[in-house]
């Protein structure tokens, strides 16, 4: 059942055997010698169904090469800390949790000080459908040996950002802002459209208005604007709240956009061109 690849990965280790630790197994075919450290069983039993192995954390971590630290935000700090004394000197311990760039660096003390070498890794899109082509960004002083191995491993659009650990995490959370954003104001905005029956015609009014640009433009428009009518823009938005609300929608991210559009009102040091 080996891969032909499989002596390419001898001593990675995944920390974390969800949706993400699944994908990369199923995505790079990967069977033993790659091992999991998982704590709830049937995710372990799920990684040994895919004939992956699924040992005691001390023996997999102590003669891991690599570690891939795939759990939730919330234990990727307690993660680090508690599995960072059974690391082999020396071994890379590649952190793909969605945190803060504190949170890594506070992991990556831990690591270090127990002889392991820290790399913020940062996952850039949904692990499915792209599986092994999801886009990794990398930064951290061993961010290049990582690199190499986890292009042994299958992954192909890895992309290293610095030698700061925090970096690559920085890029990935403020873009979630984005992101995240986006998808919870759709969400305002459709409960509303529903509610006040006119969804057609909300979307196809923002189908007509929307015009193709790149994020750089798009940034320094926006900003622009706000800077400029930032006053008139919240007024503007505080009734867009009353609208919700009366229609029985909590205007969470609308009373987030009269904050801050008010707040950027006048303040041309915040101007931008769309340059790093």
């Amino acid at each position: 059942m080996i891969e032909s690849s499989s002596s390419s990965i001898a001593g990675l280790v995944l920390v974390g055997f969800g949706e993400a630790g699944e994908a990369f197994a199923r995505g790079g075919c990967w069977r033993a010698p790659v091992a999991v450290v998982e704590r709830k069983a049937d995710r372990k039993a799920q990684a040994l169904a895919l004939g992956l192995a699924a040992g005691e954390a001390a023996s997999s971590l102590g003669a891991a090469r690599m570690v891939i630290s795939l759990v939730t935000a919330d234990e990727a700090l307690a993660a680090a800390e508690a599995y960072a004394p059974l690391l082999a000197k020396g071994a890379l311990w590649c952190d793909g949790n969605s945190v803060a760039p504190e949170t890594k660096r506070a992991a990556a003390r831990a690591v270090e000080a127990a002889g392991g070498r820290y790399v913020d890794l940062a996952i850039l899109a949904p692990v499915y459908p792209a599986q092994m082509k999801v886009p990794l960004l990398l930064s951290g002083a061993a961010a290049g040996e990582a690199e190499a191995l986890l292009k042994a491993a299958g992954f192909t659009n890895t992309r290293i950002v610095g030698a700061d650990v925090g970096r690559a995490s920085a890029i990935k959370m403020i873009r979630s802002v984005m992101v995240k954003g986006v998808e919870a104001l759709s969400a305002e905005m459709m409960m509303a459209a529903q509610m006040a029956g006119v969804v057609d015609e909300v979307l196809s009014s923002l189908d007509a208005s929307e015009k193709p640009r790149p994020w750089a433009e798009k940034a320094a428009y926006n900003i622009e604007r706000m800077v400029t009518h930032g006053i008139r823009r919240a007024t503007e938005m505080e009734e867009s709240a009353k609208t919700l609300a009366g229609l029985g929608v909590e205007p969470v991210m609308t009373r987030g956009t009269v904050l801050r559009q008010r707040d950027m009102a006048g303040k041309t040091e915040r101007l931008i061109e769309g340059k790093d």
